[in-house]
């Protein structure tokens, strides 16, 4: 079993990258971050088996900082495997703004060529990544990327800040970059001569970003379903709602309630239809109607029910009991009249697919008894 040494452990990439790594069986890693105690990174550089050094500094007080955390520590680090010869493989994270003419830039490319050195020298593995700009799960807002800072914002009803809405963004999902390290860790790195790369990126204007994150929350009202089929929006999905306020998981519906029991819409989708849920009282019939075009599924979860069938041109009634005991699935085809009867001595309960979106104005709704 690998010995795994990661730097920078409590930051957003160290710490989703340890729990991948438990998730896939590793269970010898070495956690170093800023707080650990020095003097145990003596022991993890002489029994490491691999090296993810993650650890860096984006946002200092001092402009000194840049420096001494992207060079310095590197450095530091390097020093002790040369101490104790162990030729470990080392990823390092860099960044795409390692070629710009500032401390940070300067700090990361320092980096970055005192690895590549030392890997030519001491014939050691060594991956250099220049990462995009990194999303997902336990980000910080105003820290790692503007992404996080939207979700934040957003998700508290406060206000964010887009100076200019075309400004080109791109971006790496935290799981594409994990996928990537453990490729890179067990040989088999996505690189050129000198650098690596997260192959899956995504492109989106800083507006555009700005108004998806802003549906997420809207999708709450409209009962809305983001588009998953699109892979950055899954994405940028998942990590807004990593930022909910743990006491904002909730949301009410709006619950249709008469004495028969209540329907209440739960999620609408434009292009897969809605999906609601129907209660009904004992002994209460509901429906006696067909459609043209809508069709729907029944599936009872809860109770017993009677479900009945007619072809508007035809007397010959056909007829499903249903339960929560049992799940099954009815459909309501086209041109039947169909109605659901609760014949159990508790609420009934039935989720509904609907193809289509229910449009007052033109409903495709005709009342008819069974």
């Amino acid at each position: 079993m690998k010995k795994i040494l990661v730097t920078g452990s409590e930051g957003f990439i160290g710490k989703n990258l340890i729990a991948e790594l438990r998730n896939r069986g590793y269970s010898y890693i070495f956690e170093f971050d800023r707080d650990t105690n020095r003097a145990l990174l003596d022991r993890y550089t002489k029994e490491c088996d691999f090296v993810f050094h993650l650890a860096g500094v984006n946002r200092p007080q001092n402009e000194k900082e840049f420096m001494d955390g992207n060079f310095g520590f590197t450095s530091e680090l390097l020093d002790l495997l040369i101490y104790h010869d162990n030729k470990a493989p080392v990823l390092i994270t860099s960044s795409i703004h390692s070629d710009r003419d500032n401390p940070y830039g300067k700090s990361k490319k320092a980096g970055e060529e005192l690895l590549l050195r030392y890997g030519k020298e001491r014939g050691v593995r060594v991956f250099v990544y220049r990462l995009h700009n990194v999303f997902g799960k336990w980000s910080r807002p105003n820290y790692n990327t503007v992404v996080a800072t939207f979700c934040h914002n957003i998700a508290r009803d406060m206000e964010i800040k887009v100076n200019d809405p075309e400004t080109r963004l791109t971006l790496c999902y935290i799981d594409d970059v994990l996928e990537e390290f453990i490729r890179a860790m067990k040989g088999n790195p996505t690189c050129d001569a000198n650098y690596c790369i997260v192959p899956v990126v995504h492109n989106i204007k800083l507006g555009e970003l700005a108004q998806t994150i802003k549906q997420f929350r809207n999708s709450r009202k409209d009962l809305s379903v983001p588009n998953m089929n699109d892979e950055l929006t899954k994405k940028l999905y998942s990590t807004y709602l990593s930022f909910l306020p743990p006491n904002d998981f909730s949301y009410d519906l709006k619950m249709n309630i008469d004495t028969r029991g209540s329907f209440t819409e739960f999620l609408r989708m434009a292009d897969k239809g809605q999906i609601s849920i129907n209660v009904s009282k004992p002994g209460i019939t509901k429906g006696n109607h067909w459609h043209h075009t809508k069709n729907e599924k029944f599936l009872v979860v809860s109770g017993k029910g009677l479900i009945k069938f007619r072809n508007v041109e035809s007397q010959e009634i056909i007829q499903y009991e249903v339960c929560g005991e049992k799940l099954q699935v009815i459909d309501i085809p086209t041109g039947y009249t169909h109605s659901i009867t609760n014949i159990g001595e508790t609420d009934l309960v039935t989720v509904m697919w609907a193809n289509e979106l229910f449009n007052p104005e033109r409903s495709d709704t005709y009342f008819l008894e069974v």
